[in-house]
């Protein structure tokens, strides 16, 4: 088998990606399945730091945030993607891999606080760690913890997994005559309005130098094709 083409990466999952046809929370087959992926790549040797989102679970309960101080709002959604990162790290241990999860708002309790030299130990120990909380500030979407985080812990590249197998020149699911990028540069993507991640975090990876691969966590072998360095998805470069 050759080589993997990195040999540290952040992925960013949404929280969304974890619902798979549920209207809110955590699939557990969905997430058996991401995380049998996952198990594949951190098996190569390839070091995994993974930061993810908490729609899924704030879905549930954002009829009731309506109207809420967005600081407030903000702080229940980084609430959200901690339980999704103990989920996602007991799911993993179910399956021989060691997750370590960090947290960027303090619950010692819980999980540990994020600590950049720990999670760089914790990584050149095989370890898969996951980032929970986004940045630990309100109004900064979990996109740009991964940017953040991507570029702190000296990531070769950022891989965001969505339910769409990379950009588009249009929404597919509205416009049947979109087509996909193989490859696309960071400012190419800001000229053409294209939603690669949000505007914070777009230009943090475009500064850095620090790449994105688009594609889809629900397409079988997906995540195995993009760490081998195979044609999936779309790249976003500079």
């Amino acid at each position: 088998m050759s080589k993997p083409a990195y040999k540290r990466v952040l992925l960013k999952l949404s929280g969304e990606a974890l619902m798979g046809d549920d209207p809110y929370g955590i699939n557990r087959a969905t997430i058996e399945r991401m995380v049998a992926d996952v198990a594949e790549v951190a098996k190569l040797g390839v070091e995994l730091a993974i930061v993810i989102g908490g729609g899924n679970i704030f879905r549930g309960v954002a009829p009731g945030a309506q109207g809420m101080d967005r600081a407030t709002a903000d702080y229940m959604g980084m609430l959200a993607t901690v339980m999704n990162a103990l989920a996602l790290a007991d799911a993993m241990r179910h399956v021989g891999i060691t997750a370590r999860v960090m947290s960027a708002i303090g619950i010692e309790q819980v999980v540990e606080p994020y600590v950049r030299p720990k999670a760089l130990q914790y990584l050149e120990e095989g370890k898969v760690v996951v980032f929970a909380a986004g940045t630990g500030n309100p109004f900064f979407t979990t996109d740009t913890a991964a940017a953040l985080r991507g570029s702190e812990i000296s990531a070769e590249i950022v891989l965001k997994a969505t339910k769409v197998d990379g950009v588009y020149t249009a929404d597919p699911k509205k416009d049947p005559n979109a087509t996909l990028f193989n490859t696309i540069t960071f400012d190419d993507a800001i000229a053409k309005h294209l939603q690669v991640m949000d505007a914070t975090a777009f230009a943090l990876c475009r500064d850095q130098k620090l790449p994105i691969k688009v594609f889809s966590i629900t397409k079988p072998g997906a995540l195995m094709r993009v760490i081998m360095g195979e044609d999936e998805g779309t790249l976003v470069h500079v």
